[in-house]
């Protein structure tokens, strides 16, 4: 893909070809390795498996085997890497990459940008209300507080070593072969009925072209909310999915009789309500989304697969 969305300034210049690490090459970073090396970049990342859904495109990439339990011993691939994406989730004991890796990342000569992804899910549950990026940080799952503690690590390594580090809070993440179409067509979709419950999103496209003009504009120790214009109820954006593919809308179903058979993820999902604003990566990075809504994103992830 080629970054989907337009900012603002001027392309990154470098007399040397730039080098992407990327720590976690699954579906989003993925995606912005391949718009990087689209453009010139030479990339390289990680992948704790090379089969399942999140298989990442790997033609011209270098991947290496890495997560808690496999150590990475290819440190010299890094002695060139002048950018680093970290994508791999956190687990109870912490950032497995800056756990382990910190020091050595703090030693790279060349490195000018760290990016992190992280969850909107740290800000929790507020009961609809807007959450920009100054807002307190209260994360009702394991999960989200597994996101908060790896934050935590990667601004302690910002401060005490001089990382680039960027933190970069994800909406729910859709694109092709990834979104609501997919269960419409497999006719496991689903409309719950709990009034007053919004979810924000972003497409993966979109999610690239905020990181790179996160390169372009860096600001070491800055966090950013990534998500659209259009927080908007889940039972919403199915029916807008089955009328795009011509497919009956499923009825809605009451939250307290669906949640009978949902699973504790899915749960965790539906304990927080709240707008995410995005008002930060417009002001400050002059991101303009290519899909600022669920209508635009899912009619372009239709005709993605479909062409």
């Amino acid at each position: 893909m080629t970054l989907s969305g337009d900012f603002e300034g001027e392309n990154l210049v470098t007399n040397e070809t730039p080098h992407l690490f990327c720590f976690g090459l699954g579906y989003s970073a993925g995606v912005f390795a391949g718009a990087c090396s689209a453009q010139g970049w030479r990339v390289s990342g990680t992948h704790r498996g090379l089969d399942g859904p999140d298989q990442p495109t790997k033609e011209g990439v270098n991947l290496y085997p890495f997560d808690r339990t496999t150590p990475f011993t290819e440190s010299q691939v890094l002695e060139d890497v002048t950018h680093v994406l970290v994508s791999v989730p956190p687990d109870g004991d912490g950032c497995p990459v800056a756990d382990l890796l910190g020091a050595d990342i703090a030693q790279l000569p060349n490195l000018t940008w760290l990016g992190y992804l992280s969850t909107t899910g740290v800000y929790g549950d507020t009961d609809g209300e807007s959450v920009d990026e100054n807002a307190p940080l209260n994360p009702s799952s394991d999960r989200s507080r597994f996101r908060v503690n790896a934050e935590k690590a990667w601004i302690k390594l910002w401060r005490g070593n001089d990382i680039p580090v960027h933190i970069f809070r994800l909406a729910g993440i859709y694109g092709p072969g990834r979104s609501p179409l997919d269960r419409v067509r497999s006719g496991n979709a689903t409309r719950t009925d709990k009034p007053g419950q919004l979810f924000s999103r972003i497409h993966v496209d979109d999610i690239a072209t905020v990181l790179r003009a996160s390169i372009d504009r860096p600001r070491p120790g800055g966090t950013y909310n990534v998500c659209d214009d259009d927080p908007a109820s889940p039972a919403d954006v199915v029916a807008y999915a089955c009328e795009i593919l011509g497919a009956e809308t499923p009825p809605l179903v009451a939250f307290e009789e669906a949640e009978k058979t949902m699973s504790p993820m899915a749960l965790s999902f539906w304990r927080d309500n709240r707008r995410v604003d995005n008002t930060l990566i417009k002001k400050e990075l002059s991101v303009r989304l290519a899909y600022p809504d669920y209508h635009r994103g899912l009619a372009a992830v239709l005709k993605v697969e479909t062409s």
